[in-house]
């Protein structure tokens, strides 16, 4: 890793103290783990063009709903390492400031003015874009901001201006819109809006508060769900202790800043560490020694392998499977309803954690799919085949892959049938029935409440 010394632009007029660039330049996709190549792939920095998925089918079949469940953008640390500096990232949103996007001044405008909008409870308390010159723990940065912005403007081109999802009269009941009560999923929500329908209407917003990251709503009571979130605990607890590598590093950095190893562990790093690199300023300094790249890559390595195991363990696809059925349930109910001709919420956009998105990922059976970056989007797209109207089809994309082929529910149809999409009964099926064959019930309060043989 080349560590070439760059001058970051200050708006104040001081002379910034030069700073060191640590991120890589990746060229192509290596076979083993690669910490630092998927901690790119992590921060997601917006700079090419992505290519996506979305929107393709047969010329005959006809676009007739759309619902995307996203993380937030690219946010500052929700933990900060003890005793060392925070690290100083801007969280003003400044169009000429890198990344930026075309639009980000007319979004600044246009969020000033959303008071007309109608925010459920703690929401309309909340900023709708970032504005700290320092950030503050868990804020939106610019780049979250733009990640969002991006990701708004790729589904205007598909889904409005191709597939006339939404016509320029659309009113506020063709579209739902839910987020949790922090301000970065609120922020990132919005960001995407607006590029998806510039300019918008606040009076036709109007955006609904969950409480539970797992968008639970009212079907939160499972206690079989915490009892197999417990048991992946220990899972994870369990692996961490036999990695040697990694408590060495820990008692390593934990000797730099001077803590003891217990609490530089509890403090999350990671989570810290993740900010400096995807932000591209060196890692943490004191006067015993500086944490670097080798103590980045331990971490980050043990985090992937505890991914790959957690795969392989099942007991967090069962919790999945218990935490994601609410949810998924009210997808299934209101595509079922579009279906049968009804004409509400065909546009959705749930604004969510990474807490929420693996979890779904997980239940659906995608398990090739990395976990979830800054700004992910999981898409699920119905369809009506033109030639038999009745006929209704799905398709689930992940960061603009096609990955209804690895879902559980349709897999083996994919082999069998030529057909290009996978029927929406079969969704239908897997979320009102077979999701609950591996606890031997055949209802959510069911397997919510029997315990394992």
């Amino acid at each position: 890793v080349h560590l070439i010394p760059v001058n970051p632009i200050r708006t104040d007029g001081l002379n910034p103290k030069s700073r060191k660039r640590i991120m890589p330049d990746l060229l192509t996709e290596p076979p083993a783990i690669d910490p630092v190549y998927e901690a790119h792939i992590y921060c997601n920095i917006p700079t090419i063009a992505e290519r996506s998925m979305e929107g393709h089918a047969p010329h005959y079949f006809k676009l007739v709903s759309v619902q995307v469940l996203i993380r937030h953008g690219d946010r500052y640390p929700l933990y900060a390492i003890p005793k060392t500096k925070r690290p100083d990232i801007d969280c003003m949103l400044l169009p000429s400031r890198k990344p930026s996007h075309p639009q980000l001044e007319a979004f600044i405008k246009h969020m000033s003015k959303g008071s007309a909008a109608q925010m459920d409870g703690s929401l309309s308390s909340l900023p709708r874009y970032p504005s700290h010159s320092l950030c503050e723990m868990g804020e939106l940065t610019q780049t979250g901001v733009v990640q969002h912005l991006r990701n708004g403007q790729l589904l205007r081109e598909i889904y409005i201006n191709k597939h006339k999802l939404l016509l320029s009269d659309w009113t506020a009941k063709q579209l739902y819109l839910e987020t949790t009560g922090k301000s970065r999923t609120l922020q990132s929500a919005l960001a995407l809006l607006y590029t998806f329908l510039p300019d918008f209407d606040w009076k036709k917003i109007n955006m609904r508060h969950q409480w539970s990251t797992i968008f639970c709503s009212g079907s939160c009571d499972c206690p079989m769900r915490n009892h197999y979130l417990e048991e992946e605990q220990r899972r994870q607890y369990s692996l961490r202790v036999k990695n040697s590598d990694l408590e060495k590093i820990y008692v390593d950095m934990a000797k730099i800043v001077g803590i003891p190893t217990r609490q530089l562990r509890a403090s999350n790093p990671i989570d810290s560490l993740l900010c400096y690199f995807c932000h591209n300023v060196s890692f943490p300094c004191t006067k015993t020694g500086c944490i670097g790249m080798e103590h980045f890559k331990v971490i980050k390595r043990h985090q992937l392998e505890d991914e790959r195991e957690r795969q392989d363990k099942k007991l967090y696809f069962l919790y999945a499977l218990l935490a994601t059925h609410p949810l998924l349930n009210q997808t299934v109910n209101r595509l079922q309803r579009i279906a049968e001709g009804k004409k509400e919420e065909l546009f959705v956009l749930y604004s969510a954690h990474d807490v929420t998105l693996s979890p779904v990922l997980s239940a659906l059976g995608i398990t090739e799919a990395r976990f979830p970056r800054f700004a992910a989007r999981l898409v699920f797209e119905l369809w009506q085949d033109g030639k038999r109207p009745k006929e209704h089809f799905i398709r689930i994309l992940y960061n603009g892959a096609d990955v209804t082929s690895q879902t559980s529910f349709c897999k083996d149809y994919y082999k069998r049938s030529s057909k290009p999409m996978c029927p929406l009964e079969r969704f239908v099926n897997f979320v009102k029935r077979d999701m609950f064959l591996v606890f031997n019930s055949t209802s959510y309060y069911d397997a919510c409440r029997r315990r394992p043989l």
